[in-house]
């Protein structure tokens, strides 16, 4: 590989992630893929909170009570968004510590493997299907 290339000419492409064989999986050059993509996603995480925060503080007065009342709305929708948002954040955050201590891709009911097509899908997943359909089952049969 050539000293000058960027981290992420050295990083795998996706499609090189998903074809790979199973005895790669969670390989060196895969976790650099995945911590690659969940720091891109929580920098545009951040980035979008900032943004939030500068349309928050500026201040439009309007003297018509609709137009007032749909502001406020339009406020309370955006901050509902970057709730959700900040909870993402926070499971990055928690991923990027399961790649540190090598637990990341290992589902954290059976220890076996999550997959590479569902972490594709939701990078910060602790699950595998299997064990989320259960948990989810579960968690059904509470409510009802």
């Amino acid at each position: 590989m050539n000293e000058t290339a960027t981290t992420s000419e050295l990083l795998p492409t996706e499609a090189e992630i998903r074809k790979a064989p199973l005895k790669d999986y969670m390989s060196a050059a895969q976790q650099a893929f995945f911590r690659a993509k969940l720091i891109h996603e929580r920098d545009e995480l951040l980035d979008s909170a900032h943004r939030t925060t500068l349309h928050l503080q500026e201040f439009e007065s309007t003297p018509d009570p609709s137009d007032r009342a749909s502001l406020e709305e339009d406020h309370t929708l955006e901050l509902r968004v970057r709730d959700r948002e900040r909870k993402l954040l926070h499971k990055i955050d928690e991923a990027l510590i399961r790649l540190d201590n090598g637990s990341y891709g290992w589902c954290e009911d059976t220890g076996e493997p999550i997959g590479i097509a569902r972490l594709l899908a939701r990078p910060t997943a602790t699950l595998s299907v299997e064990a989320q359909e259960i948990h989810e089952a579960r968690r059904k049969m509470r409510r009802g």
